[in-house]
C-alpha cells in the first residue's frame, strides 16, 4: 500500500487532474494507494473571501459563490462522461447549497466564528475528493471515498487542530483493515474534533493528512505531487538558478520548510519521521523527474555542506530590554508566558550574553497583540525603568542557511555575513542553534532577492558572480562597451566564471531598466521606450532593483554624473567611470570618494581616467602598495594631443587635423579641454594623487601653445573657425620644431613637488620622440626604478581601448 497526495496546481482544473488520475492508475498497478486531494486551485481562497464579505454584509460573497460553483461543475462536465454526470451534479449541487446556506447565515449574523470558517473551508476539499474518486469510477477504476472526518480526531482549536494519534491510528488502521477497494480517496486538510465538529489542520493541511495516514499504517513511502521538481536551494521564483535537492534528511527539510520552503508543510515531516518512512516530492507535470527523496540516511550524500536557503516574510522584531533584566532570573518564562497564552508562534529568538536583551521573531499580524500583552506583563517594571517598553520593528524578513553537515566545516557563518555584507545588507539580528543545522538572520524585507541570489551564488553555483552593470553614456566609448560584454559575454561565464549583466542604461534623453538584464542585441530598440532620463530617478531605479553586485559605470564627461558618485558608493554599488572629474576634482572630494568606498566595501575604479586602456593607475597603485615610493612623472598622457602634432606637418592645417580628431572619437566633446592641457592636468593630478602626494589641479602650472582668441569661444564650431585664423601661430610651432630636428609633445611633468603641463620640443634622443600615432607614455622614477625609469606606453585614446578600460575594471571587481 502507497499513500500519495495531490494538491495545489495538480487539481487546479480537469485536464491537471486527469493528469493525476493517470499518475494514480500507474501507482494501482503495482499496489493499492490511497489518495488525498485538496481543494481545486484557489476554492480555499475563494471561500474564505466569500465568509468574509458575508460576514461583512457586503453582497458580492454571492458572485465569489458562483464562481466556486461553475469551477466545480465545469470540472465534473469536463471528467465524467454525459452518461453519468446526473447524480454528481446533484450531488454537488446539493453540497453547494449546503454551503450558500451557511454564508446565509454569517450575512445575517454578521459573524464569522472560527468554528463555522472551518466548516466552510471544509467544502473546498470535501468537493474535490468526491469528484475524483467518481471520475476514477467512471473510468473503471476500483475507487471509493472515505472521509477524513471519521478517520482523524483532533482537538477544538479551530484553524489549526491538533491531532489526537491514539484515536487517530486506531480509526485509520481499521478502516484499512477492512477495506479491499484498490484506490481510495480522502479529502485533506479537514478533520473532526471529538464532539463532532469540523475542524482544519492549518496551512497545508492537506501535506499532514497524507503523513497522518502514511504513519498510522507504516506505509514505506510517502509521495507529495506537487507543481515543482521537489524541494529546492533556495525559492525558485527568487533565484533563477535554483535546483531541486534530489536527496534530503527529515532535520534538513524540516529546518527548510520551517523557514518558508513552501512545497513542503512542515508539521507533515512529524508523524513519519521515527517511521522510517520515505518522503518523496514529485512534480505532476513532470512524472518523470527524479524530485526529491526526504529519509532519515539519504541514499546519495553531498559534498556540500550547505542543502538550501530559505526566507520567511512578514516577519516583525520585538525586543525586550533593560537593565533589570541582568542577573535576574525568571524575566525569560515570564515573557514566553505571555507570549504562549496569546497563541503567538516564535519563529525567531536571540538573547545576549549580558542578559540586557533578547529579541523575538514573530508573525507581523501577531504583533499587535503580541507588543500589548508584553507591556502589559511588564508594567511595573517598565513603570520602574528596570526595563522598556517591547521595541517592534516590522517590514522585516529571516532568512536562514541549513545543511546537516554544517558542524563540521570551518568558516561557513564567515561567508555567509562577509557575502551579505558586501552587498549592503544590513542584519538586525543573528540566530544560531546549538546543531549548527541552521544559520539566521532577520534582514529588511526589501533585501531577501538579493539576499538569497547572493548567498546562492555564493555556496551553489560553482562560484559563479553575477554582475549587475547600470550604464550612463552611450555614445562612442558606451556603444562600444556594450559590443564587447556581448561579445565576451560566453567567454567570462566559462573561463572567468562571472556573468556579466547589464541591467540599466540611460542617455541624455531616456533610460530603460530590465531586472533580468537587458536584450543586448536589442538595446538600441528599448532605450528609447525608457522613462525620462534623470540623475537621481537613475539611482532610485537602481536601488529599487536592489540587484547583488550593482555596477555603475560612467562613459559620460559630466560634472552631474560624478557629482553622484558618492550616493551609489554610499549604497555599496560599486561605481566604473572614464569620467575624469570626480579624481581631478578638489583633493577633500577625491579622498572622500576614496574612503567611502573602503567604508561601504564598494569598489571605485577608474582606470581609463588616465591612458584609456593601459594600465598605468593599477601598475602605479602596486607600486605604491608594496612600499616604493615615487619622486618623479614624465609623461605624454593624451592620446589626442599626440595625434594631434604627430599628424600635423607643413602641408596638413593644423585645424584639419584638430577636426579628423574630434571626428574619429580622441577628443573630448569639447575639444579645448584637450588642446588647453585641462585634460591633461587631471589625469596628472589623479597620477600625483594616486602616488600618495596631495594635490590641487590648480597647483599645476600651465604652459599653453593656444591663442587668447583660440579659449575664448564657446563653441566647437567658431573654436575650429578660431583655430584656421591662427595657422601661422600653429605653422610657427612646427617649423621651429622641424628646424632643431626635434617633435612637438604635451608633456606632463611632477618633481620636487612641483607639476606643469605644456608643449614642448622634443629631441631625438629622449624616449618621448618615437612616440606614434595617439599612443601615450609614462615615466615613473621611484626608488627602485632610479636611473632606468618604469615605463607604460601604449594606445592612449580610442573608443575601442578607453572601452576595454573600463571592462577590466569591471572584471576587476568580479574577481574579487
Amino acid at each position: 500500500m502507497n499513500v500519495i497526495k495531490f494538491g495545489g496546481t495538480s487539481v487546479a482544473n480537469a485536464q491537471n487532474i486527469q493528469r493525476s488520475i493517470n499518475i494514480i492508475k500507474q501507482k494501482r498497478e503495482k499496489e493499492s494507494v490511497i489518495v488525498v486531494v485538496s481543494a481545486l486551485g484557489g476554492v480555499t481562497d475563494l471561500l474564505l473571501n466569500a465568509a468574509t464579505q458575508a460576514s461583512e454584509k457586503q453582497n458580492n460573497y454571492k458572485e465569489i459563490l458562483e464562481e466556486v460553483e461553475k469551477r466545480h461543475l465545469d470540472t465534473v462536465k469536463e471528467l465524467i462522461p454525459v452518461a453519468g454526470q446526473s447524480a454528481v451534479l446533484s450531488h454537488v449541487n446539493r453540497e453547494l447549497n449546503h454551503l450558500e446556506t451557511l454564508m446565509e447565515g454569517c450575512c445575517l449574523l454578521a459573524e464569522l466564528s472560527e468554528r463555522t470558517k472551518d466548516l466552510i473551508l471544509s467544502f473546498g476539499e470535501l468537493l474535490s475528493s468526491y469528484i475524483i474518486s467518481e471520475a476514477l469510477k467512471a473510468q473503471g477504476e476500483d475507487a471509493v471515498l472515505a472521509d477524513s472526518r471519521d478517520l482523524i480526531v483532533t482537538n477544538s482549536r479551530f484553524g489549526k487542530a491538533s491531532v489526537d494519534f491514539e484515536a487517530t491510528n486506531k480509526l485509520i488502521f481499521d478502516y484499512y483493515e477492512r477495506s479491499n477497494k484498490r484506490v481510495t480517496v480522502m479529502p485533506g486538510f479537514i478533520a473532526k474534533s471529538a464532539d463532532g465538529h469540523t475542524t482544519t489542520l492549518g496551512r497545508g493541511g492537506s501535506d499532514y493528512t497524507a503523513a497522518i495516514v502514511a504513519a498510522a499504517l507504516e506505509v514505506p513511502s510517502l509521495e507529495i505531487w506537487t507543481d515543482v521538481n521537489g524541494i529546492f536551494t533556495a525559492n525558485p521564483k527568487l533565484v533563477k538558478q535554483a535546483e531541486p535537492i534530489p536527496y534530503i534528511t527529515f532535520e534538513e527539510a524540516m529546518e527548510l520548510s520551517h523557514f518558508g520552503a513552501k512545497v513542503l508543510y512542515a508539521p507533515t515531516i512529524q508523524p513519519i519521521l521515527n517511521k522510517d518512512i520515505t518522503l518523496h516530492i514529485k512534480n505532476t507535470f513532470e512524472p518523470e523527474a527524479h524530485g526529491s527523496v526526504i529519509s532519515k540516511a539519504p541514499e546519495v550524500k553531498s559534498d556540500n555542506p550547505i542543502r538550501g536557503i530559505s526566507n520567511v516574510d512578514n516577519t516583525t522584531l520585538i525586543t525586550l530590554e533593560g537593565p533589570g533584566m541582568v542577573g535576574v532570573a525568571g524575566f525569560s518564562k515570564r515573557l514566553f508566558d505571555v507570549i504562549s497564552k496569546e497563541n503567538v508562534s516564535v519563529i525567531f529568538i536571540t538573547q545576549a550574553s549580558s542578559e540586557h536583551s533578547i529579541c523575538l521573531g514573530i508573525a507581523d499580524n501577531e504583533a499587535a497583540k503580541a507588543e500589548a500583552a508584553i507591556n502589559a506583563e511588564f508594567s511595573f517594571e517598565i513603570q520602574q525603568g528596570k526595563i522598556y517598553p517591547a521595541i517592534i520593528e516590522n517590514g522585516l524578513s529571516i532568512i536562514a542557511v541549513v545543511g546537516e553537515n554544517m558542524k563540521n566545516h570551518q568558516g561557513l557563518s564567515g561567508r555567509m555575513f562577509s557575502t551579505l555584507g558586501k552587498n549592503n545588507i544590513n542584519i538586525r539580528a543573528i540566530a544560531q542553534g546549538a546543531s549548527e543545522r541552521n544559520i539566521s538572520a532577520v534582514i529588511d524585507s526589501k533585501d531577501v532577492k538579493k539576499a538569497l541570489n547572493t548567498l546562492h551564488e555564493t555556496f551553489f553555483e560553482d562560484a559563479t558572480v553575477q554582475l549587475n552593470l547600470f550604464v550612463m553614456g552611450v555614445g562612442n566609448v558606451g556603444e562600444r562597451f556594450i559590443a564587447q560584454i556581448q561579445k565576451q559575454a560566453q567567454y567570462l561565464r566559462d573561463n572567468l566564471h562571472l556573468n556579466v549583466r547589464i541591467a540599466g542604461l540611460a542617455n541624455s534623453r531616456t533610460m530603460y531598466f530590465d531586472e533580468e538584464g537587458i536584450d543586448l542585441e536589442n538595446w538600441k530598440a528599448v532605450l528609447p521606450q525608457g522613462e525620462a532620463s534623470d540623475f537621481d530617478g537613475f539611482i532610485k531605479n537602481i536601488k529599487g532593483l536592489n540587484l547583488r553586485n550593482s555596477i555603475f559605470v560612467d562613459n559620460t564627461a559630466s560634472h552631474e554624473v560624478a557629482a553622484t558618485y558618492a550616493q551609489y558608493l554610499k549604497s555599496s554599488i560599486g561605481v566604473v567611470t572614464c569620467n575624469k572629474v570626480a579624481c581631478s576634482s578638489e583633493f577633500s572630494n577625491y579622498k572622500y570618494l576614496k574612503n567611502l568606498s573602503r567604508q561601504y566595501n564598494a569598489p571605485f575604479l577608474f582606470e581609463t581616467n588616465v591612458g584609456a586602456g593601459l594600465p598605468i593607475i593599477d601598475t602605479l597603485k602596486n607600486l605604491v602598495a608594496s612600499g616604493d615610493r615615487v619622486h618623479k612623472i614624465q609623461a605624454v598622457l593624451s592620446g589626442s594631443l599626440n595625434f594631434i602634432f604627430n599628424n600635423f606637418n607643413d602641408t596638413t592645417a593644423f585645424r584639419d587635423v584638430v577636426k579628423q580628431a574630434m571626428v574619429e572619437g580622441y577628443t573630448e566633446p569639447d575639444p579645448k579641454i584637450d588642446l588647453s592641457g585641462v585634460d591633461v592636468k587631471r589625469k596628472l593630478v589623479i597620477l600625483i594623487r594616486e602616488s600618495g602626494y596631495e594635490m590641487e589641479i590648480d597647483d599645476i602650472a600651465t604652459i599653453s601653445f593656444l591663442p587668447d582668441e583660440c579659449m575664448a569661444t564657446t563653441n566647437n564650431d567658431d573654436f575650429l573657425v578660431s583655430l584656421e585664423k591662427n595657422a601661422d601661430h600653429f605653422n610657427a610651432l612646427y617649423k621651429k620644431a622641424a628646424d632643431n630636428g626635434d617633435r612637438l609633445k604635451f608633456v606632463a611633468s611632477f618633481e620636487n613637488g612641483k607639476a606643469n603641463v605644456g608643449l614642448q620640443f622634443i629631441p631625438q634622443s629622449h624616449p618621448f620622440y618615437n612616440l606614434e600615432g595617439k599612443d601615450n607614455i609614462v615615466l615613473f622614477y621611484t626608488d627602485r626604478y632610479a636611473d632606468q625609469p618604469l615605463i607604460i606606453k601604449g594606445a592612449g585614446a580610442g573608443a575601442d581601448v578607453t572601452a576595454s578600460g573600463i571592462f577590466a575594471d569591471v572584471i576587476r571587481i568580479g574577481n574579487r
